[in-house]
């Protein structure tokens, strides 16, 4: 009799995390569309600043703001999706799943930035707009070193992969772990984890967390981030190239 509950138990159990997984899945194509909708805003942006209508721009980025409210609340939905149903140990007792969701997302809540202005995605809106006009230039109340910080701004937690050394925009197939957010190079990282029995720690250096290869995936949202990575590169590389002719008519001039 025991035998048949904890078989039971054991069944409800992977019936919620594919579940969750599929919600999680679901939730992240929706996270995408939103990464999308921000970058057509700065497209939007950055040609009404090309024809300096300005008002126009500062109404675009209050969309953009009331938008990324949005877009934080379905990141801490995905989250909370994937973390009740890996938690999750069906008891004796019904569990109360909402509860658990709710609990969860104020926690991610808590923990996460509140001042949507400062986030990275407007940062690279604003910068995008300045940068119409003022390419190698700071942004106003920042430093010349703060440019680089900016331009190179993104959501990935490493850009090269651990295992085989190459850039992360170079990856033939990039995933990412669930768990801590890493990015590796699919076919190396599945080697890797097939290699440790079930016991493949991250192999980024000073990462805790282990390995499951249904648990590092590919998802929408990390094609779009590479893509972001590759996008903002190449500006920097453009500003690097203004700066150096710049500083070549100095050195004509004197």
């Amino acid at each position: 009799m025991a035998s048949t509950s904890a078989s039971r138990s054991t069944g409800v159990t992977g019936r919620i995390r594919t579940a969750a997984s599929t919600l999680y899945s679901d939730n992240q194509s929706l996270i995408a569309e939103f990464r999308k909708a921000f970058n057509m805003m700065k497209e939007i942006g950055v040609d009404l600043e090309r024809d300096n209508k300005s008002q126009m721009v500062k109404e675009l980025e209050n969309a953009a703001v009331e938008l990324l409210a949005t877009y934080e609340d379905c990141t801490h939905f995905s989250s909370a999706i994937h973390s009740v149903g890996d938690r999750c140990q069906p008891g004796e007792e019904s569990t109360n799943f909402k509860k658990l969701f709710e609990d969860e997302i104020v926690k991610l809540k808590a923990s996460s930035s509140s001042v949507l202005q400062n986030h990275p995605i407007i940062r690279q809106f604003r910068e995008a707009i300045w940068n119409v006009h003022h390419a190698g230039e700071p942004m106003p109340g920042e430093e010349q070193d703060d440019i680089v910080m900016t331009s190179t701004q993104c959501s990935l937690l490493n850009i090269t992969c651990p295992l085989s050394g190459k850039p992360v925009v170079d990856l033939a197939e990039p995933v990412r772990s669930i768990e801590c957010k890493h990015v590796y190079e699919k076919n190396s990282i599945m080697l890797y984890i097939r290699s440790k029995n079930a016991r493949a720690k991250c192999p980024v250096a000073g990462c805790p967390k282990m390995l499951q290869a249904q648990k590092v995936l590919c998802d929408p949202v990390l094609l779009m981030e590479i893509d972001e990575m590759r996008a903002m590169s190449k500006q920097t590389a453009m500003t690097d190239v203004i700066e150096d002719c710049t500083a070549l008519d100095e050195e004509d001039c004197d």
